[in-house]
Protein backbone atom coordinates (compact mmCIF):
# COMPACT_ATOMS: atom_id res chain seq x y z
CA UNK A 1 0.00 0.00 0.00
CA UNK A 2 1.56 3.28 -1.32
CA UNK A 3 1.80 6.04 1.57
CA UNK A 4 -0.68 9.15 0.70
CA UNK A 5 1.80 12.22 1.83
CA UNK A 6 0.40 15.76 1.56
CA UNK A 7 3.44 18.14 0.91
CA UNK A 8 2.77 21.56 3.06
CA UNK A 9 4.97 24.04 1.03
CA UNK A 10 6.43 26.66 2.94
CA UNK A 11 5.21 30.22 4.51
CA UNK A 12 8.28 32.03 5.64
CA UNK A 13 11.65 32.05 5.14
CA UNK A 14 13.89 29.56 6.59
CA UNK A 15 16.76 31.96 8.40
CA UNK A 16 15.33 35.02 8.18
CA UNK A 17 11.31 33.92 9.11
CA UNK A 18 9.72 36.59 6.90
CA UNK A 19 7.01 35.67 4.85
CA UNK A 20 7.41 34.24 1.39
CA UNK A 21 4.17 35.98 0.47
CA UNK A 22 5.04 39.68 0.66
CA UNK A 23 8.17 40.69 -0.61
CA UNK A 24 9.97 42.95 2.28
CA UNK A 25 11.98 45.95 0.90
CA UNK A 26 15.20 46.69 2.51
CA UNK A 27 15.78 50.48 3.75
CA UNK A 28 19.20 51.24 2.39
CA UNK A 29 21.37 53.89 3.06
CA UNK A 30 24.99 54.31 1.88
CA UNK A 31 27.85 55.57 4.12
CA UNK A 32 31.04 57.48 2.36
CA UNK A 33 34.31 58.90 3.92
CA UNK A 34 37.43 59.88 2.88
CA UNK A 35 40.48 61.14 5.56
CA UNK A 36 42.01 64.56 4.14
CA UNK A 37 40.18 67.40 2.30
CA UNK A 38 42.82 67.49 -0.45
CA UNK A 39 41.59 67.41 -4.11
CA UNK A 40 42.24 63.69 -4.87
CA UNK A 41 40.35 62.53 -1.95
CA UNK A 42 37.27 64.86 -2.43
CA UNK A 43 36.85 63.54 -6.02
CA UNK A 44 36.56 60.33 -4.52
CA UNK A 45 34.00 61.29 -1.93
CA UNK A 46 31.57 62.56 -4.48
CA UNK A 47 32.28 59.90 -6.56
CA UNK A 48 31.41 57.12 -4.06
CA UNK A 49 28.19 59.70 -2.67
CA UNK A 50 26.70 59.44 -6.75
CA UNK A 51 27.76 55.94 -6.73
CA UNK A 52 25.90 54.80 -3.58
CA UNK A 53 22.66 56.75 -4.21
CA UNK A 54 22.28 54.98 -8.06
CA UNK A 55 23.30 51.65 -6.76
CA UNK A 56 20.95 51.83 -4.16
CA UNK A 57 17.71 52.78 -6.43
CA UNK A 58 18.76 50.25 -9.44
CA UNK A 59 17.25 47.86 -6.66
CA UNK A 60 13.49 47.21 -7.24
CA UNK A 61 13.44 45.66 -3.31
CA UNK A 62 15.64 48.37 -1.81
CA UNK A 63 13.69 51.82 -0.35
CA UNK A 64 16.75 54.57 -0.37
CA UNK A 65 17.03 56.31 2.91
CA UNK A 66 19.86 58.56 2.64
CA UNK A 67 23.33 59.48 2.70
CA UNK A 68 25.63 59.38 5.66
CA UNK A 69 29.58 60.71 5.41
CA UNK A 70 32.32 61.89 7.25
CA UNK A 71 34.41 64.52 5.19
CA UNK A 72 37.79 64.82 6.01
CA UNK A 73 37.90 62.83 9.23
CA UNK A 74 40.28 59.92 10.36
CA UNK A 75 39.06 56.72 10.43
CA UNK A 76 40.66 55.74 13.85
CA UNK A 77 38.87 57.06 16.12
CA UNK A 78 34.56 57.24 15.51
CA UNK A 79 34.21 60.45 18.11
CA UNK A 80 34.55 62.56 15.16
CA UNK A 81 32.80 61.17 12.94
CA UNK A 82 29.38 62.55 13.01
CA UNK A 83 28.02 60.76 10.20
CA UNK A 84 28.89 57.33 11.42
CA UNK A 85 27.55 58.25 14.48
CA UNK A 86 24.07 59.02 12.89
CA UNK A 87 23.83 56.47 10.78
CA UNK A 88 24.77 53.78 13.66
CA UNK A 89 22.10 55.36 15.55
CA UNK A 90 19.44 55.40 12.89
CA UNK A 91 20.41 51.52 12.12
CA UNK A 92 19.79 50.85 16.07
CA UNK A 93 16.51 52.62 15.46
CA UNK A 94 15.21 50.52 13.14
CA UNK A 95 15.52 53.00 10.31
CA UNK A 96 18.03 51.29 8.46
CA UNK A 97 18.37 47.78 7.63
CA UNK A 98 21.24 47.50 5.10
CA UNK A 99 24.35 49.88 4.90
CA UNK A 100 26.36 50.07 1.26
CA UNK A 101 29.90 51.35 1.86
CA UNK A 102 33.37 51.62 -0.45
CA UNK A 103 34.98 49.12 1.85
CA UNK A 104 34.69 47.29 5.32
CA UNK A 105 37.46 49.31 6.79
CA UNK A 106 35.03 52.40 6.58
CA UNK A 107 33.18 50.84 9.80
CA UNK A 108 35.59 50.60 12.97
CA UNK A 109 35.03 46.75 14.33
CA UNK A 110 33.48 47.77 17.65
CA UNK A 111 30.13 50.03 17.06
CA UNK A 112 28.76 49.11 20.27
CA UNK A 113 31.15 51.96 21.56
CA UNK A 114 29.25 54.75 20.54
Amino acid sequence: MAANVTVIPPTVQFYTAQPLSTTAVRRVCGYARVSTDNEEQLTSYEAQMDYYKRFINSHDDWEFVGLYSDEGISGTNIKKRKGFQKMIQDAMNGKIDLIVTKSISRLPATPSIL
